[in-house]
């Protein structure tokens, strides 16, 4: 198996980069099974999830992540954990959140996501 925290990162600084600014890009990485449970509301599919991810209140967002835990989980796979903060374009104040996804391999090397978690933190 590759190098968890290795394909972690990398995984990271592609999924946050399509993330601040093409959201739509995000597609390949999600399959049908895919789970998405976004501030409690779950979404399944390739479809749904990137429904949900473009349709956000805005198109430009800088990602700032504060801490980063990775792990290989006991099915093959990684289970990354992110605390971070969101700045959304035209905003004055960073929003809190924390993220988790379980990645997959795939027969052809690469990796998907099979769950993320996302939550804004407040207070």
């Amino acid at each position: 198996m590759a190098d968890p925290e290795a394909v972690g990162r990398a995984f990271l600084d592609y999924f946050y980069g399509l993330f601040s600014t093409n959201r739509a890009g995000l597609a390949s990485l999600y399959q049908e099974s895919s789970l998405l449970t976004f501030e409690g509301n779950k979404f399944q599919g390739q479809q749904a999830i990137i429904q949900k991810l473009t349709t956000m209140p805005f198109s430009n967002v800088a990602v700032q992540r504060d801490t980063v835990d990775i792990q290989p989980s006991i099915s093959g796979g990684i289970l990354i954990f992110v605390t971070g903060k969101l700045m959304p374009e035209g905003e004055n104040m960073p929003l809190k959140f924390s993220q988790t996804f379980h990645l997959m391999p795939t027969p052809n090397n690469s990796f998907v996501v099979t769950n993320d978690m996302f939550r804004l933190n407040y207070g």
